[in-house]
Formats: C-alpha cells, structure tokens, sequence
C-alpha cells in the first residue's frame, strides 16, 4: 500500500486485462463457520439422510447456476457438482455418521480428507483442493438453513472485493452489476485469474491490502497497473476512463493481422483446448493456434484413446483453421495432471519428476499413438499442423522427440521452452529443431521453483521478471541465429505491454487466449521493430519485475 501525494492510498496486486473502472466496494461475506464435532443426538439413518439431501442439493444448485452461465462456467459448475456426488465422498461421510458425527461435521471432515489429498498432490489438482471447501460451506449452509454462500445482491453497480473467488462465484457473476473484481489472495494463474481473463472482467488479484476495504468505499481499479486507489479525485477518474475510453476506440478500430506499426509481422495467435474454444478463436479473429492442448482427451481415461479416436477429434479441431498455423502440444501429463496408463504414483514432488516428454519417452507406444493420429489427422485437412514436446531439458531429448515426430509423418517439430536449461542451451538446441515455443507460465515456475498455482507465492510468478526476461532473450537470439521461430505460448503474450517486449525478444509470434487478442493487437500497431527492442532493453536491465515494468511504462513511446 502507498500513499499518493494527493493523499489517495493506492493497494497492488496483479492486473488481469487493462480496462480501468470506478465504483463502490462490496465484500464478499466470509464463509459460513467450520461445523464443532460434537455427538450427533439423531438416529444415524436420520443424519445420513440429512448429508445426503444437503448434496444432493448442493449439486443441483451448482448444475442449476451453471445452466445460467452456459460455457466454460457451465463446465466448471458442473464438475463441482460431481464432486458433491462422488461415491468415495458419500461413503467417507457414511462411515463418519456411523461413528456418531453430525451431517455436518461428517461433510466438513470428508471434504477436508480429499481437500488435503489434493494439496499434497500439487499443482493443477491442488489448485483445485479449494473448489472442495466451497462444495463442503455449500452443503453446510444448506444443513444450516443459511443461505448459499455467494456473491451479495445488489441493485447497483458495484467493485466486488473478497478473499478469492470460488470457481462457481467467478462463473456465474452478473457482468451487468460486477464493475471489476478484487482479491486478496490468488495469483495472475489461479482460477479467479483465468475466468476473470476469459470473460474480460476487469481484475486485480493478490492485492492482499484490500482487506481493509469496506463496503461503501469508492476504489479506482485500474487493471493495467495493477492497483486500487480509495477515494480517488475526480481529476484521476477522469483521466483513468478517458485512457480506457482511448484504448475501447483504439480495439475497436484494429482487425486484420498482428503486426507492428512499421509492418513487421507477428501472427496473433490462440490458445485452445477443445472444439468450442476452437471456434471462439476463430471468431476472434485469431491467426492460427500456437498451443493446442491436448490432455483433454486423456483426463479421466483409463487407457490411452485410440488412434482413430484421436484422430477423429484432432481433424474436427484442424478443420477449423484452413490454411493456418495450428501447433499442437502432446500429451503434457504428470505433476498436475497424472494418468494411471501413463504417470508414476508416489512421486513426492511430480512437478519435478517425470511430467511431460519424460513421462511419454517411458511409455513411448502413447507417444508413438498420438503423433500417428496427428498425422492422419493433419493429412485430412488443410491445416498446417505442427507439433511440440513440454517439459523438454535438454538437448538430447529435442532431438529424440523431433526425430520420432519426422520419422511419423509430422513435417515440422519442436520443443516447448519452459525448463531453464532448455532456454540456456538455446543455441543448442534450435539446430535440432524446427521451432521453439516459450511457455512462461511453466518458465517463470521453474525460474523462481515456485509453484505457480500457489497462492502463497504468487508474488514471484510474475513473468515481467528480468529473470524470466534474459531467458527468453538468450532463446530469442538462437532462434534468429539458427533461422527458427519462437513463439511465446504462456499468459505473458495476453499482456499486451509485456507482448510488445517479447517482441523485442526476438519473439515471431504470440499466443494467447482469444479473448486478449484485440488488445495485444492494438498495442502492437503503436510500436515499431525499434521501439519494441528499446522497450526490451530496458525491461531485461532492470532489478524486479516492478522496476522492469516501470521502466517500459515511462518510456512507451504512445501514452
């Protein structure tokens, strides 16, 4: 927290987005309290019923809101709502009633036994322990006769301020009423993060200050900058709706492909993992795809998918990109993601362990499989499909992994630069390889080992970070002195400012989600080769992330 001259106390964290907006505060009420275990005075088959009912009823509220919300929220909802009815859930909970616990403390301590299973776990199902508190306070308050816990209703607009957001709180806000959202805990790649992206809310996040909101208070919430100003003077009002008035027309005016104001070309393109966000780029305007996931196809399976079925999916994607570029991430499973066919058990710390490339090199016949459907795939459409390894270390395994994909029918291959020895031995590297693309999210991970789901340290998973930046830098000079492209494929390429830097990098293209294309557009057009590598000086030789971004603010040629 600082105190501006005008007296004006501005509260950080992390900007999603760069709109700017004003408004009242509205807390988020805390959660109902955690349930005492005191002996139950019911019959057990009463309690137990009672358990039942509450989430039953809890995943028909969730299922019914996620309905309302439609899209990816109604995915998100309704997998929330089968956690509610897990059969492992209800027998624990089961268990604990016949040993004379109430309804809601057997839930409480149910979900608390799977939440901590998650956490140990890591990564992306760790980040997901937290989904099973708010099933856990849903099914309590309806025990209790509480309401469901859930954003405030109000007949005006207003800022939104709360601890975190649950997933179903995020998914189903009313954008007619949430003029922004803030929150004290959280990082730039939690859940609240990526829905408040997706939907273009305007967000800060990790902005552990704003605690000391209040409802009522007037806050300034300005998403590029990453802060909330109380009680702002109507001169900076002012002056922050006009920038966010300047930057609407300036998006609006921009179409056609990404490049710089000098002409100098960077293909703009998407992020997807499925058929529906397939479309969505496309109608967004969206270049290509620079990183297609593909793990959606494996989550859950028992088996690998076969190759014709595979294949099935891959062409339905491909067929909506004639002509264009659409890279196409392999199976990027273990650490936050792991599969019986595919991952060890018992790794103490799977993000270190064997993820990625290393997990598919030890079961080589899935990699084998899907580079094989790819082909298929790729030869029934009019894409131009490429394909990349994640979690590639070293020289040794660019090279093995390209070779396969070649000698399978893959025409161009590359490798993922998201481990910090990848990026060092760059030079290395891109000869054996067709492209690089740089994954940030996991770079800037590994650049500072700090878990970049963790909330507790997503101070340090700032890709701004000059750290990250020299990285990025050393892959950006052996890619142009090899002839390689290197994309950049993480959530830096969506801010559209530090877009312009990676540019300056020597990045050639730019991946994101679809929905921030338009503004990483815009930005692009408002700057030259030579602004971009002046900028990009300027950040790599700065001290912090803060400073790096400070430093390219004050020298932005375009205010």
């Amino acid at each position: 927290m600082t105190e501006l001259d005008t007296g004006a106390v501005v509260i950080h964290g992390v900007g999603i987005g760069r709109a700017t907006t004003v408004g009242p505060v509205v807390r988020m009420p805390e959660p109902v309290a955690d349930p005492v275990d005191t002996p139950s005075e019911r019959e057990p088959a009463d309690e137990l019923a009672r358990a039942m009912t509450s989430l039953a009823a809890t995943a028909a509220q969730l299922r019914e809101r996620g309905e309302k919300a439609g899209g990816t929220a109604a995915e998100v909802l309704d997998a929330l709502a089968m956690m509610a009815e897990d059969p492992a859930l209800a027998a624990d909970v089961q268990h604990r009633i016949d040993d004379g616990a109430t309804a809601e403390y057997a839930i409480h301590a149910a979900m608390a036994t799977f939440r901590d299973m998650l956490v140990t776990m890591g990564g992306y199902l760790g980040e997901r322990a937290g989904d099973l508190d708010d099933v856990s306070r849903r099914a309590i308050a309806h025990l209790s006769g509480l309401p469901a816990p859930g954003v405030p209703e109000s007949a005006t607009p207003f800022v939104l301020v709360a601890r975190d957001l649950a997933p179903a709180d995020t998914a189903t806000l009313d954008l007619d009423l949430v003029l922004a959202l803030v929150t004290t805990d959280g990082g730039p790649t939690s859940h609240t993060a990526i829905l408040a992206r997706e939907k273009g809310i305007t967000a800060v996040v990790g902005a552990a200050e704003a605690a000391r909101l209040t409802d009522g208070d007037v806050v300034l919430v300005d998403a590029e900058n990453g802060t909330v100003e109380l009680d702002p003077a109507q001169e900076r009002i002012d002056l922050a709706l006009q920038r966010t008035a300047t930057l609407e027309a300036i998006r609006a005016q921009s179409s056609g492909p990404g490049r710089l104001a000098d002409g100098h070309s960077v293909p703009l393109l998407a992020n997807i993992g499925s058929v529906d966000s397939a479309r969505e780029a496309v109608a967004r305007g969206a270049e290509g795809v620079g990183l297609f996931r593909t793990e959606v196809l494996f989550l859950g399976a028992e088996k690998a998918p076969s190759v014709d079925q595979q294949r099935q999916t891959y062409a339905e994607v491909f067929g909506h990109f004639p002509g264009q570029k659409v890279v196409v991430r392999v199976l990027d499973a273990g650490a936050d993601k792991p599969l019986a066919f595919l991952t060890d058990s018992g790794e103490e710390n799977p993000a270190l362990g064997r993820r990625g490339l290393r997990a598919l090199a030890a079961h080589e016949h899935v990699l084998r499989d899907q580079l094989t459907a790819l082909a298929l795939a790729a030869s029934e459409t009019e894409a131009h499909v490429q394909v990349m390894a994640p979690m590639v270390s070293t020289t040794a395994e660019a090279h093995y992994f390209c070779e396969l994909a070649h000698e399978l029918g893959i025409e161009v291959a590359g490798v993922m630069v998201e481990v910090p020895s990848c990026a060092i031995l760059a030079d290395h590297v891109a000869p054996r390889v067709d492209f690089m693309s740089i994954g940030t999210n996991d770079l800037t991970q590994y650049v500072f080992a700090a878990d970049r789901l963790l909330g507790t340290v997503a101070n340090l998973q700032n890709p701004w970070h000059p750290a990250v930046l020299r990285l990025i830098e050393t892959v950006g000079r052996a890619g142009h002195e090899h002839d390689v492209p290197v994309g950049i494929c993480g959530e830096a390429a969506a801010d559209p400012l530090l877009a312009v830097v990676l540019v300056g990098l020597g990045a050639t293209s730019l991946s994101m989600s679809s929905s921030a294309i338009a503004d990483v557009r815009a930005e692009l057009a408002m700057h030259t080769l030579d602004d971009a590598r002046t900028l990009a000086a300027l950040a790599v030789s700065a001290e912090s992330a803060e400073t790096a971004r400070q430093a390219v603010v004050s020298a932005r040629p375009h205010q």
